[in-house]
């Protein structure tokens, strides 16, 4: 419950952030007619959709089971984490493009370009503070992985596409910023042009990262392995467990996880002891592991277990 308002309250600041600073970028490209600029404005305000499209995925997603979906509907936040992805790459990505294009073929002179330097500077001190935000929350949960193998392995996508958003903010802005320079200081104008296609770049790539990441959790990804060995050894270390016969886990959302449990008990003990293990089992793997929200364990011997994962 503590990650999910966490994630609510990184979100929000990098709203409010950002639609301040589309409003700032607009009126700016407007009056000097500055590409890269226009470029940052439409990049603010399709992060300022994403991140309502994230907060109702994250309220859709907490609605309870019912009879229609009986597992939840978790998985809403993954979905909707997609569709960010995708709106990143065709309307940010898209447009960044497109008139980065058009000003490189017929390039035209960025007036009062000193604005443009007060606005991005600005621009650049509010996206450090959602970024910092977003970026803290991802170090704490990450633990000791690194970067990288933190995104691969995080299950709440609303957390690291807030910080994939910012930190490509925060890349096209300097960007921006860069062209800018370039085209004032050389006197090419054409750079302006050149500064937006790199910004519809990196947008591009963070959206291809982002959809790759929710993709995986779309389709269901398993549990942590730590969580995984944690309950491989609770069962192995039990006197009436012959043989673990399969463990299946699949994240529903961040903090939403199924588990399915295929145990060989031994032949000496009733079914009524069977069936007061299952419940004891249960208990303590709900309390080991807050997050494992559902738990079916079959009794069932190796050998027929065998057999049926060989015909199938």
């Amino acid at each position: 419950m503590a990650s999910k308002h966490s994630s609510k309250t990184v979100i929000f600041a990098a709203l409010i952030g950002n639609f301040l600073i589309f409003l700032t970028k607009l009126g700016a490209a407007f009056y000097t007619n500055s590409s890269a600029m226009f470029s940052e404005a439409i990049h603010s305000i399709v992060d300022c959709g994403n991140q309502g499209l994230l907060l109702y995925g994250i309220k859709k997603a907490d609605r309870k089971a019912d009879r229609y979906h009986p597992f939840g509907y978790g998985k809403e936040l993954y979905f909707w984490s997609f569709v960010v992805a995708i709106i990143i790459f065709a309307i940010g990505a898209g447009v960044s493009l497109y008139e980065g294009i058009h000003k490189i073929i017929s390039p035209e002179e960025v007036k009062s370009i000193h604005v443009n330097y007060i606005v991005l500077v600005v621009a650049i001190c509010f996206e450090a503070y959602p970024w910092k935000m977003a970026y803290d929350e991802f170090n704490a949960r990450r633990g000791k992985r690194g970067m990288l193998d933190a995104v691969r392995h995080s299950k709440d996508p609303s957390l690291f596409a807030i910080l994939f958003e910012d930190t490509a903010a925060m890349l096209g802005l300097f960007t921006a910023l860069a062209g800018l320079f370039i085209g004032d200081y050389f006197n090419i104008p054409e750079a302006d042009g050149a500064a937006s296609v790199v910004i519809g770049i990196i947008l591009a790539l963070t959206s291809v990262v982002l959809a790759i990441e929710c993709k995986g959790l779309l389709i269901g990804e398993a549990a942590d392995e730590a969580i995984i060995e944690s309950i491989e050894t609770l069962m192995e270390n039990h006197e009436h467990i012959e043989n673990i016969n399969e463990i299946l886990t699949m994240h529903f959302g961040p903090s939403d996880i199924l588990l399915n449990l295929s145990l060989d008990f031994k032949n000496d003990i009733s079914a009524g002891d069977v069936e007061n293990m299952i419940t004891k089992f249960e208990i303590q793997i709900k309390e080991k592991h807050p997050d494992i929200k559902r738990i079916f364990i079959e009794a069932q011997s190796f050998s027929g277990h065998l057999k049926n994962a060989l015909s199938e």
